[in-house]
């Protein structure tokens, strides 16, 4: 068979494989949020590409293209953990979502002592607002706090248990940062209703779109999908997995 054959065919192979962990992926951030009756219903990139055979390599170069998508951005608000550190969990939220609120109470103040405070983690937030103007709304005044370098006392206001309910008009968003220490309360409300504030919660937005999320919240952990406000134990397992891989790619330099 000629060489030129073969090659093409190789490359005909490679791009199926890449297609099929794409679609893993979208798969993935697709999944219904975790509910804390079925932990039985955790689905995790492990249990997916078992059933993916031999597209191992593809879904391999999906995570390292999907892990780039950190910013590592040393002065993003929107941020918190070292800027280099060796592990990056993206988080798309809405905080109309009950389950990011869940996880927002429950499970990341646990891994930002035990992985942020180290150094190992690193916590982005992207703006994914799916439930509406009232989602649209928090996620621009979120923006807008963090502008004044408030974005996580804001987000932990917003999130308090029952806060959602409460609705996220004008005049409670307002509260929610005089709560959160917003110092200007003119400068917030002109900020989340500035065009930067549209533009930023959309480019977060399409991002999330674009990897196939139709749920929050969604994560990426080194690029590894991650759906639903799933157990402490499943990020740590992913978090401990990406840190030890890590460890041997910087041992591999």
């Amino acid at each position: 068979m000629p060489k030129n054959t073969t090659t093409a065919r190789s490359k005909q192979r490679r791009s199926a494989a890449i297609a099929a962990a794409v679609a893993v992926a979208a798969i993935l951030l697709g999944t219904v949020s975790y509910t804390a009756t079925r932990p039985e219903a955790r689905t995790d990139v492990a249990d997916v590409s078992d059933a993916q055979g031999d597209t191992a390599e593809a879904k391999d170069e999906l995570t390292d293209k999907l892990a780039k998508l950190a910013r590592r951005d040393a002065k993003d608000p929107l941020a918190q953990g070292r800027a280099d550190a060796p592990v990056v969990l993206i988080e798309y939220a809405d905080f109309k979502c009950g389950y990011c609120g869940k996880f927002a109470r429950d499970t990341e103040p646990d891994l930002v002592k035990k992985y942020v405070d180290d150094g190992t983690l690193r916590i982005e937030w992207r703006n994914f607002p799916i439930f509406g103007a009232d989602s649209q709304s928090a996620a621009r005044a979120a923006w807008a706090a963090g502008q004044q370098g408030r974005f996580w006392q804001f987000h932990k206001a917003a999130y308090a248990d029952g806060a959602k309910d409460k609705g996220f008009g004008a005049d409670r968003l307002d509260a929610l940062a005089r709560e959160a220490g917003v110092k200007d309360l003119d400068r917030f409300r002109t900020d989340r209703e500035g065009k930067a504030a549209q533009a930023a919660v959309k480019q977060d937005s399409d991002e999330a779109y674009a990897l196939g999320a139709t749920s929050t919240p969604s994560f990426l952990i080194n690029g590894q999908p991650l759906a639903g406000a799933q157990p402490e134990a499943a990020f740590e397992q992913v978090i401990e997995a990406a840190k030890a891989q890590s460890g041997k790619s910087g041992g591999d330099k």
